[in-house]
């Protein structure tokens, strides 16, 4: 399910005003802490939420230039990334939209297909 419009207009509170949002996704880590990742067109922001609000905002927590990798997602048993040296788990609706966003770093490398047993 795409994030709402009214959670991308916080997220740009948080963003550069000139920053364009390609791509928003939930992602949490240790069931306890929860974030809003915004790839935009020059870099991923990662922002923190609140725990009962996870579609506010609080605060940026990391920001890495736009060439970071964001995938592969390990789709074993939870979908799960590394991204600054965390692992992130995230809900497998919002696999394609981290493939589409490494896709778009070119270097001809295609993202596995998460679901290539259906």
């Amino acid at each position: 399910m795409p994030v709402r419009s009214v959670v991308r207009d916080r997220v740009r509170g948080f963003l550069p005003v000139d920053a364009t949002i390609r791509y928003l996704f939930p992602a949490s880590w240790h069931e306890t802490s929860h974030f809003l990742i915004a790839v935009t067109d020059s870099s991923v922001v990662v922002l923190s939420t609140a725990l009962f609000r996870r579609s506010r905002p609080k605060r940026i927590w990391r920001v890495f230039p736009r060439d970071v990798r964001i995938g592969p997602v390990d789709t074993h048993l939870i979908p799960t990334f590394e991204l600054g040296g965390h692992h992130f788990e995230v809900d497998e609706e919002y696999i394609p939209v981290i493939n589409a966003a490494d896709a778009e770093l070119g270097g001809g490398r295609l993202p596995r297909d998460p679901f290539a047993d259906l």
